[in-house]
């Protein structure tokens, strides 16, 4: 890639990422909790298994679901 379409990419992320996070504003607590848990789960089934997608989504499905529950 050159100079030029790096920072092309890097606008089109920043964007992606502003438009992403203003979604989120609205959301209750429990469902930003849930969000939450469900990434950092993601990311440690993700490393646990190794980059196997089945630990991935394992560790968000656990993640979302004690991220759901620690907010009743």
């Amino acid at each position: 890639m050159n100079t030029s379409s790096k920072r092309i990419f890097a606008v089109m992320l920043a964007g992606v990422l502003a438009v992403s996070l203003t979604a989120c504003s609205l959301w209750s607590k429990r469902d930003r909790n849930t969000a939450i848990g469900a990434g950092v789960g993601a990311v440690g089934g993700n490393i646990l298994t190794g980059g196997s997608g089945l630990g991935t989504l394992g560790g968000a499905a656990v993640g979302g679901i004690i991220g759901h529950q620690v907010s009743k």
